[in-house]
């Protein structure tokens, strides 16, 4: 018994720390390799050269700030010289285990829209970041030239987090 509230201490302390750091920022991030629709190796695109406007998108919840983010690209609220934006689909957390099915989803809206989409298989980028656990969850991310992840976000934004995030954003652009 004492082996067990042990354990669930230690699992309440690493699921604590694991969350705090997700929030400690600005911090150092670094480019990374990832897949694109094909399952070929991928390394972020325009790393070092432009700021980065990042959704990391679980497929379950792609609707996820749905409004927000349309209202984002149809107004081209956040377009600018130095910011580009692209997806990355957190295939590890997708309730079917159909990674090719995604795949094929993301292609067709790349073809429709011209957006840049690739995938995590594996959790590779919030492992790497320490954005804690992203299941259930469109992360909005925002990382500078310099590799500093500047903001994050989980899950639906209200009106407030709407407007911080374009405030920091605005700095970005």
């Amino acid at each position: 018994m004492k082996l067990k509230t042990i354990m669930l201490l230690v699992s309440a302390v690493l699921m604590f720390s694991t969350s705090a750091e997700a929030q400690n920022l600005p911090r150092k991030v670094r480019n990374m390799e990832v897949q694109d629709l094909n399952a070929k190796k991928a390394r972020l695109p325009w790393w070092g050269e432009k700021n980065l406007l990042i959704f990391y998108v679980d497929p379950d919840k792609a609707k996820q700030n749905h409004e927000f983010i349309t209202y984002i690209e149809e107004n081209r609220r956040l377009q600018g010289p130095n910011i580009e934006g692209f997806g990355i689909v957190n295939l590890k957390d997708f309730s079917v285990p159909a990674p090719k099915l995604v795949r094929e989803m993301a292609a067709a809206r790349t073809a429709k829209n011209g957006a840049t989409i690739l995938c995590d298989p594996d959790h590779w980028v919030s492992s790497a970041w320490r954005l804690g656990d992203c299941n259930d969850h469109f992360v909005i991310l925002l990382v500078s030239k310099e590799g500093e992840l500047v903001y994050m976000h989980k899950g639906e934004m209200d009106e407030a987090e709407q407007k911080r995030f374009l405030a920091t954003a605005d700095k970005y652009r």
